[in-house]
């Protein structure tokens, strides 16, 4: 596979403003001339390997922040919202995308916003009929999409909370001793801890906390801890959410949850100490859950996030899916990118986890931009802790560029040479690019199709 030049001219510009030097300082500490550097900000060139070098020795750049992470993010959600029908005449080449997503990304993640307002309100109008035949009917925007878009961009790390998680749960001890300290803060604010047999999971009733003796000691250990975040972080929630600047007071007060998560996670598993025995157990995500006293689902969710400036983690995707196939969790620090809509490709193996509980399945798959994976998946069913309460069915995913392989434990014995041991997959069928894939449920929106009565293969139609 051919390398990808790297431009990252908005990267560029953001860190010699933020040195507050001149281009020509910057040029002459780079070793470059003032047109190359010029060149190389506006994306009309790429940034050489010299210069990454000299970015990483002089100023202490963690060079990994150069990659595209952020654009590419950008460029898929781009794809698929050009998808749309309404854009069928005018849909422009990926690499005009790229460019836009590099130059301008401000005013491509307008551009999204956009249309995910003129998307609702094509929705909103669509249901008038039904919603003026229903007494007291109204229509609101819903916020979930709001909240996703802020952690997605967020890369799912969240410095300031990630930090004050990590020292709230200290370097010595275990999770015995992160309980207890949770305990202590429950004390100093006069609220007493019970244990009940109750299908909540958490109910705080004036002094009294009460956690579900139904939920296992992980799901029990992470809602002490989501509580202790809202007792105790108010004002550092409220300064991350006073940045956001949601536009909804219901999407603020999900963010509000969402961050009182992350710091659960975070002091559940504390990052230095967490990212040290990642590394040290070859990212084994049944010894980590052990040794932290977390679930498997926890663990590999906070792998996910592990993209702190000069300690990155192995850059993870991580997605939850129920058996519908429907996304619920998601996020990628690779290249790969989920689908804003619908489920994700059939053939990846994270819908086989429901047929093997208990199981990792390991799969190397290959996108269509050529990029390739190790990919992990497991069911994470979740009992409700009674006989007559309904299962909650889930199967993660988990994987990594398979340039990071050899750091996973789950990659022994797999030929990562062969092209043939990888499969190929997809991220939505309205915007795969693959033209005979045998799993295709619908036709892809950027193609023709070429339909032919006295012909049929696997698919009744041929993409043009």
């Amino acid at each position: 596979m051919a390398t990808q030049k790297l431009y990252a001219g908005v990267k560029l510009r953001e860190t010699r403003n933020r040195l507050g030097i001149t281009q020509k300082a910057f040029a002459a500490k780079l070793g470059v001339s003032l047109p190359y550097l010029n060149q190389m900000e506006n994306n009309h060139r790429p940034v050489s390997a010299a210069v990454v070098l000299a970015l990483a020795s002089e100023f202490g750049l963690d060079v990994t922040e150069l990659s595209a992470g952020d654009a590419e993010r950008i460029v898929s959600d781009m794809r698929e919202t050009l998808a749309d029908p309404v854009f069928a005449e005018n849909a422009p080449p990926v690499a005009d995308l790229r460019l836009a997503a590099s130059n301008a990304p401000m005013l491509a993640r307008a551009f999204l916003e956009l249309h995910r307002a003129y998307r609702q309100t094509h929705e909103r109008l669509a249901s008038i009929e039904e919603l003026l035949g229903r007494e007291g009917g109204t229509t609101t925007a819903s916020p979930w999409e709001e909240v996703r878009d802020f952690f997605h961009y967020c890369d799912n790390y969240i410095d300031a909370v990630d930090r004050t998680a990590e020292r709230f749960a200290g370097t010595d001890g275990g999770p015995s001793d992160l309980e207890a300290r949770a305990r202590q803060h429950l004390a100093r604010h006069g609220i007493e801890l019970r244990f009940a047999d109750t299908a909540m999971l958490r109910a705080l009733d004036g002094r009294v906390l009460t956690l579900s003796t139904r939920s296992a000691g992980p799901t029990q250990r992470f809602q002490l801890l989501h509580q202790i975040a809202l007792l105790t972080q108010g004002e550092l929630l409220d300064a991350t959410l006073d940045l956001a600047r949601f536009q909804s007071e219901a999407a603020r007060a999900i963010a509000r949850i969402g961050l009182a998560n992350y710091f659960a996670g975070a002091a559940l598993l504390p990052y230095r100490a967490f990212l040290e025995a990642a590394r040290e157990t070859r990212h084994d995500l049944e010894r980590l859950a052990d040794r932290f006293g977390a679930s498997i689902e926890q663990v590999a969710h906070r792998l996910s996030t592990l993209q702190r400036p000069g300690l990155k983690g192995v850059p993870f995707f991580f997605v939850r899916v129920d058996q519908a196939g429907t996304i619920t969790k998601r996020h990628s620090a690779t290249r790969l990118q989920f689908a804003r809509f619908g489920g994700a490709c059939p053939l990846w193996n994270v819908h086989q986890a429901f047929e093997t509980p208990g199981r990792f399945l390991r799969q190397l798959a290959e996108t269509p931009d050529g990029m390739r994976y190790l990919c992990l998946a497991r069911d994470v069913s979740k009992s409700g802790g009674s006989f007559a309460a309904p299962v909650r069915r889930y199967a993660i995913g988990l994987g990594c560029e398979v340039s990071h392989a050899a750091q996973l434990v789950y990659a022994d014995g797999l030929d990562l040479s062969a092209a043939r041991a990888f499969e190929p997959i997809g991220i939505s069928c309205r915007i795969c690019e693959r033209r005979h894939c045998h799993q295709r449920s619908v036709p892809p929106l950027e193609r023709n199709l070429r339909v032919d009565p006295d012909r049929r293969g696997v698919l009744p139609y041929e993409i043009g």
